[in-house]
């Protein structure tokens, strides 16, 4: 005989389990399907009717250096006031040259450097050095040693961008992949300390291109439009095997000044960069890039930047001038629910830190000029 308590029972079984029937992927309530047939991710582009105030910011409230500057060639004088008329508009007071991908970066180098001598702008620049990590064989990190401590007596004053093929796609001479942390480079770094200059230093990329490339990935879009940024076992070392290196790699130098691009990719994971800063104190970065993690964690963002304003600058990376405003209202405001200007690497808004004043002078310029001590200062507050 059932009794009227398994029958209360049986319907308590009964209603969780339609309630866990209703649930679509991760948990969210089930809609059933559409009755036309839906956008493509592309498509879909739905318009906020949220009424809130909003501040756009096209003027940085501070002088900025940007310390991750991807100028066009400054092969002319045309091209030097172009990017200096888009500097002014912006309030960047000085724009960091750093190795770009893709060029003989020392043969660049020289020739910015030539240029801009003659130029009357010749302040709003500053050149970093570069290395060539491909086909490194022993006696190679003594030669670049020589090589860096030449450029920077030629004018450059950092080295870096030093890219992402660092550790996971370069080669030594014998083949087998160049470590971050391998010791024959080691007296490239101890130059740079010695000479009193930063390494900017680009290591490998957002976690999730280490992901299963699925409709749970939110970078999945990315990787479809650029399906060299998925990084299977069989193309990409471990993720975490390059972060254990480049972590070693930063310990192991410890007067020597890195600055890692792209807050390390580590914007989705505050947390652990915070340990980093408290366990390195050599290290500093930038946040070139990735505006769309701090924009979606605005409370958790503001109190870390605010924690750790002396260890973080400025940095933009493309150079697109309708761009930098987006840092600014992020930085400055306190603005909801905005656009992100690049779908592929957010499909959500982002939101305004309202990052105090002393903090915003810090991260803008006063943190650069601190680790690069051979920047031009005329464009700043003294």
């Amino acid at each position: 005989m059932i009794t009227r308590r398994v029958l209360v029972g049986l319907a308590i079984v009964a209603a969780v389990i339609d309630a866990a029937t209703a649930q679509g992927p991760q948990g969210g309530r089930g809609r059933g399907e559409p009755t036309v047939p839906p956008p493509t991710i592309r498509e879909y582009k739905p318009k906020s009717t949220l009424v809130v105030p909003m501040h756009p910011v096209p003027r940085a409230k501070f002088p900025v250096v940007d310390m991750h500057g991807h100028p066009p060639p400054l092969t002319s004088a045309d091209t030097i006031a172009s990017v200096v008329s888009a500097m002014d508009a912006l309030n960047v007071g000085l724009m960091v040259v750093t190795g770009n991908p893709g060029r003989i970066s020392r043969e660049q180098m020289k020739q910015d450097l030539e240029v801009l001598a003659a130029s009357p702008h010749k302040n709003r620049f500053a050149i970093f050095a570069n290395i060539d990590v491909r086909n490194v064989a022993p006696g190679y990190g003594q030669m670049a040693a020589e090589q860096l401590e030449a450029d920077v007596k030629a004018g450059a004053v950092g080295l870096g961008e030093i890219m992402k093929d660092f550790g996971m796609t370069a080669k030594k001479a014998d083949g087998n992949r160049l470590k971050l942390d391998d010791p024959e480079l080691d007296p490239i770094w101890s130059t740079a300390a010695r000479l009193n200059i930063p390494v900017h230093i680009h290591v490998a990329d957002p976690e999730p291109f280490w992901e299963p490339f699925d409709y749970s990935n939110e970078r999945w879009l990315e990787m479809a439009l650029f399906p060299n940024r998925r990084c299977p076992p069989e193309r990409c070392p471990p993720f975490e095997e390059l972060m254990s290196e480049r972590d070693r790699l930063f310990k192991k130098h410890p007067k020597t000044r890195f600055v890692l691009a792209h807050l390390g990719w580590h914007g989705n994971d505050l947390g652990r960069l915070a340990r980093m800063f408290d366990e390195m104190p050599n290290l500093y970065v930038d946040t070139g890039a990735v505006l769309y993690e701090l924009g979606r964690q605005p409370r958790v963002a503001h109190d870390f930047l605010v924690k750790y304003q002396d260890r973080v600058l400025f940095g933009k990376d493309s150079y697109a001038p309708d761009e930098y405003p987006y840092y600014w209202r992020t930085f400055e405001t306190s603005d909801d629910y905005f656009d992100y200007y690049r779908d592929y690497h957010a499909f959500w808004k982002i939101y305004g830190l309202g990052l105090p004043d002393a903090v915003l002078q810090k991260i803008y310029y006063q943190n650069a000029l601190k680790v690069t001590p051979g920047l031009p200062r005329g464009a700043f507050p003294k």
